[in-house]
């Protein structure tokens, strides 16, 4: 059985999706799912919890079990940006170089334009070569937020 609950936050609303024992999607803006019953399940709710401690700046690191589904290269992309560290970043090319597909900026874009686990998958991490914010799900706007909330949160301990 899937599971979905949607929640306002400090960057808007967010739907989180889980199953039995992960959360399997979370994205911005209220998500209608057939397949999906509206139920706020104890792991959604604790999902929420921990956002709501990361988009204060008191959390750093997720405690949550997630399930990706994908092609294999998506499931590579989005494996490999769990690796970038809080209030780091890294560019297209170089996610590229990392999971050895050097020259596949577009690809990766592409991977990350589909993680369908936002923050908890940080996609938000990655930005252009030359330092500018490039695309994300929910606007560069709320890219620019978090990247800016995690300096901060870094640059202070």
């Amino acid at each position: 059985m899937k599971y979905r609950y949607s929640y306002d936050t400090a960057i808007g609303r967010l739907t989180i999706m889980a199953d039995e024992t992960a959360i399997i999607r979370i994205s911005l803006g209220e998500v209608p799912d057939s397949g999906s019953a509206l139920q706020e399940t104890s792991l959604i709710a604790r999902t929420y919890k921990e956002i709501e401690e990361y988009l204060k700046g008191e959390r750093k690191e997720f405690d949550i079990p997630i399930t990706l589904s994908g092609t294999p290269f998506q499931l590579q992309v989005w494996k490999e940006l769990q690796n970038i560290p809080y209030g780091k970043t890294c560019s297209y090319s170089e996610l590229a170089e990392r999971v050895g597909h050097k020259g596949s900026c577009r690809a990766i874009g592409n991977a990350n334009r589909h993680n369908p686990i936002l923050l908890l998958v940080p996609c938000h991490r990655v930005i252009a070569q030359d330092g500018s914010l490039a695309g994300y799900a929910g606007g560069s706007h709320i890219k620019r937020k978090l990247l800016k909330m995690e300096k901060e949160k870094t640059n202070v301990q």
